[in-house]
């Protein structure tokens, strides 16, 4: 039994330094050792494969495209636009965007309702948060056009048919059409209609042939973007940054950016349903094409760093002098889960929870509905927890009882360990007979525990993920619980509360056992400093509700108050 608690004490112990190594190494600029991922590994120059269209030929070059093969047409921005192209701002109650001339793509977004830094950032400023953008060097732009000829491209000039600029008090919806000249005998126009408290914006794609020949064109949407950190993490977690491709089919498929570069990305890319996505901590953009409308997905690099994720439809034969218009959806905001599920079917994945979602989606339900009645995200989590400890009470105080138990034989296991110390078998076998008459087994205390552990690490991704928790405030200092505690008062707490559990856990007769048992907490305390306060606010519940429920059934059982300090088990 030793032997199994002392093997699972350093596998957990083994991959918690492997994990703070790689976050170490990330958070100095260089590559993970052992898991390397997108958020670590820097871009090359390796080219892609060429995007092929919805009808497995590639798109035809149209002269603006970049050198090599055959792509979409126009590779993404690599700086300020041209001289000639102008920038239009428009606003609504949710939205300051910018849409470009060139293209009349959407190349600036400000979230009005998200403030840009957090606040216990030391940019105390109430600047709205920017989503999309084209300068600074930075790019993460929205663009659409037509392929399959010479026909109006994401590159082509386009004007800004006038009208206003501003959603107005009492109106809730304001279009924005951009209008092309002839590219080919071909006009396309688009138009964007923003409506009230959305963050999903229609965009209508109108193709016209003015020409005298009968076209086939494809319509193409992206979404571009750098590969560039996002800011505010921490080198103890780190949340997916990149394409993301969803289908009924395959479900939510994450791309690694590092994949792109080494034409290793896996999706789904013939597809009648489901959008493309660019993901990011807490904000997420999609473009997302009619249901029934057969699509070839693509994620692709565009230049050093630079990479595009989207789709390509093929369009209807249009004769000359006919027209056709189609609809997308072009999603630019926060996760926010109810708002996501009633865009389109599988937009609220793009708030990741792993592996766990199917215990994640129902806890952020309860925190929800408990927000709804207290109006407090901090105490929310407090009451969450509160309910998930009582839910599993009995489960727990087994657990408990078979922690005391062991406790309350420690010091006889200590003497014979002593005893017997030159005879390891007949010390196994005095153990074992131990056990047997007090009706004590070593692992009784983990196994219920362990049942626990998928739950409370689906609520640690509930609360890393839920971007609720930004700007959030809690009480007097903790004015963000999405941000690290500025005092670092809760993960003293924490480390407090951390040190009282174990004290009150049997300790191993084993004394390297002993020590990894104090080291682990103490290794775990000291991560927690860079932790959301949200986090640590929800670990400290834990800990304080456990400390409770163990010292009642020690003492119900018997078992002395003894506290173990971690001085005396180093000392030895």
């Amino acid at each position: 039994m030793n032997d199994i608690r002392r093997s699972i004490l350093w596998v957990v112990f083994g991959l918690s330094m492997i994990l703070l190594w790689d976050r170490w190494q990330i958070h100095n600029g260089n590559q993970a050792t052992f898991f390397p991922s997108s958020a670590s590994t820097r871009a090359t120059d390796a080219q892609p494969a060429p995007v092929r269209a919805a009808d497995g030929t590639l798109p035809a070059a149209t002269g603006l495209a970049a050198t090599g093969a055959a792509t979409l047409p126009g590779e993404a921005p690599t700086g300020a636009p041209a001289a000639v192209a102008q920038r239009h701002e428009v606003s609504t109650d949710v939205f300051r965007l910018v849409f470009n001339s060139e293209g009349g793509s959407l190349v600036g977004a400000e979230l009005l309702r998200h403030a840009e830094a957090t606040r216990t950032s030391k940019d105390q400023t109430e600047r709205p948060f920017t989503l999309l953008t084209q300068d600074g060097g930075r790019i993460y732009v929205a663009q659409s056009g037509l392929i399959g000829g010479n026909f109006p491209t994401h590159k082509t000039p386009m004007r800004l048919v006038e009208g206003p600029l501003s959603l107005a008090d009492g109106q809730d919806e304001l279009k924005i059409r951009f209008e092309s000249d002839e590219v080919g005998g071909v006009v396309l126009a688009k138009t964007y209609t923003l409506r009230r408290g959305r963050y999903d914006i229609t965009v209508e794609h109108e193709v016209i042939n003015n020409g005298e020949q009968t076209i086939n064109p494809q319509l193409y949407v992206q979404l571009v973007r750098d590969g560039g950190k996002v800011a505010n993490e921490t080198p103890f977690y780190s949340t997916f940054t990149g394409p993301a491709v969803f289908t009924q089919a395959q479900k939510y498929q994450k791309v690694d950016f590092s994949d792109i570069e080494k034409n290793k990305a896996s999706f789904e890319r013939n597809a009648s349903d489901g959008y493309v996505a660019m993901v990011q901590h807490y904000f997420a953009s999609a473009w997302v094409l009619g249901e029934g409308v057969l699509r070839e997905n693509f994620v692709r690099r565009v230049d050093n760093n630079v990479f595009a994720a989207g789709a390509i439809a093929p369009l209807p034969a249009l004769a000359p002098g006919e027209r056709q218009v189609n609809s997308a959806l072009l999603f630019v905001g926060p996760q926010e889960e109810k708002v996501l599920e009633a865009i389109t079917p599988g937009l609220e994945l793009v708030k990741d929870y792993g592996w766990l979602t199917i215990l994640a989606k129902p806890l952020y339900w309860l925190l929800e509905k408990i927000h709804s009645f207290v109006g407090n995200w901090g105490w929310s989590i407090v009451l969450l927890v509160v309910l998930i400890k009582a839910a599993f009470y009995w489960l727990n105080a087994s657990a408990y009882r078979s922690m005391a138990k062991m406790k309350k034989i420690n010091p006889r296991i200590m003497e014979m360990r002593e005893r017997l110390k030159s005879n390891p078998q007949a010390m196994q076998q005095e153990m074992m007979k131990m056990y047997r008459e007090e009706k004590v087994n070593p692992l009784g205390g983990c196994f219920p525990i362990l049942i626990q552990i998928p739950v409370f690490i689906a609520l640690y991704w509930v609360l890393l993920s839920s971007v609720e928790m930004r700007n959030a405030p809690w009480v007097g200092w903790i004015t963000d619980l999405s941000s690290p505690d500025p005092w670092y008062i809760l993960p003293l707490v924490m480390a407090v509360t951390t040190v009282i559990q174990t004290a009150l856990n049997p300790l191993p007769p084993d004394p390297l056992q002993a020590k990894l048992m104090w080291f682990m907490p103490l290794a775990f305390s000291v991560m927690f400093f860079f932790f959301p306060a949200g986090l640590v606010l929800y670990w400290i519940t834990n800990n304080i509700l456990t400390i409770i429920q163990q010292a009642y059934i020690n003492h119900k059982l018997g078992v002395p108050l003894k506290i173990t300090l971690p001085t005396e088990v180093f000392k030895k």
